[in-house]
C-alpha cells in the first residue's frame, strides 16, 4: 500500500468513527460476529439505515462481511483497528516525550529556587 493509499484509508476509518452509530456497531461487533439484522436492534433507526452505516464502516476497511448459507455476518478487522492505535500511539508517545522533558525542566527551576 503506498503512503497516499495508507493516509486515505486512515481518513476514511476515522471519518467512519465519527458518527455514534457506527461507533456502536464497531463496539457490538468487538463482542462477536453479527448479521445487519442483530445489529440493527438496538437502534430507533431502520434496517437500511443500519446497512449504510454497515457499507461506510466496510468501505473504512473496519470490518467485513461473510456468507454463511442465508446468514451474511459482519466481522470486526481488528488489524485495522491496530492500525490506528498504531497512529495515535506515534502521537501520544510524542507528546509523552514533551511533558516528561517539560517536568525535567520545571524539577530543574524548582531546585534552582531553593
Amino acid at each position: 500500500m503506498t503512503v497516499d493509499a495508507a493516509e486515505a484509508q486512515l481518513d476514511r476509518a476515522f471519518a467512519a468513527l465519527g458518527d455514534p452509530v457506527r461507533r456502536a456497531l464497531i463496539a457490538r461487533l468487538s463482542r462477536g460476529d453479527a448479521t445487519v439484522n442483530e445489529l440493527a436492534e438496538p437502534f430507533a433507526i431502520t434496517k437500511q439505515a443500519v446497512s449504510r452505516h454497515i457499507q461506510v464502516l466496510e468501505a473504512a476497511g473496519l470490518i467485513t462481511r461473510s456468507r454463511d448459507a442465508q446468514r451474511r455476518p459482519c466481522h470486526l478487522d481488528a488489524a485495522a483497528l491496530e492500525r490506528l492505535t498504531s497512529w495515535i500511539d506515534t502521537y501520544r508517545l510524542e507528546v509523552e516525550r514533551r511533558h516528561r522533558r517539560l517536568d525535567a525542566v520545571l524539577d530543574t527551576m524548582k531546585e534552582q529556587e531553593k
